[in-house]
């Protein structure tokens, strides 16, 4: 009985800690007439941020379905950086998405939204179209 209880209460532990991330940061793509634009710019700089801050996995979560053209939000988990790691990852994200929205075709294409003091918490996700980013 002992054993059952405790194979018991390790399983409960290990389910309720396995969400670590509980802080995201939130990249918004709206449309303006054409669709929103391309996730491309604001994943590349991601994936060499990870790579060059030697982070093993970083935690990427695409919400789709927000709107009629395809608008979408990806929110990228902060916990597992250090401040300056963080600090470093924001100010790379705030040049991507104005680099980005400053290239764009001003009457035809949708803008990036970033604001580093808008943090989302994982209670506040909607997990309906909630998908990890895998490419």
């Amino acid at each position: 009985m002992k054993k059952i209880v405790l194979t018991l209460s390790i399983f409960c532990f290990t389910f309720f800690y396995s969400q670590k991330n509980q802080n995201y940061l939130q990249i918004g793509y709206a449309s303006i007439c054409c669709g929103p634009p391309s996730d491309k710019p604001v994943m590349s700089y991601l994936k060499e941020f990870k790579k060059k801050n030697q982070i093993r996995s970083m935690e990427i979560l695409v919400q789709n379905g927000l709107g009629r053209e395809g608008e979408f939000n990806v929110y990228v988990a902060t916990d597992a950086l250090t401040k300056n790691q963080k600090s470093r990852l924001i100010r790379g994200l705030y040049a991507t998405v104005s680099n980005q929205n400053n290239k764009r075709a001003q009457n035809s294409s949708g803008m990036v939204n970033f604001d580093s003091a808008v943090v989302v918490h994982h209670t506040d996700l909607d997990t309906k179209n909630l998908t990890i980013y895998k490419k």
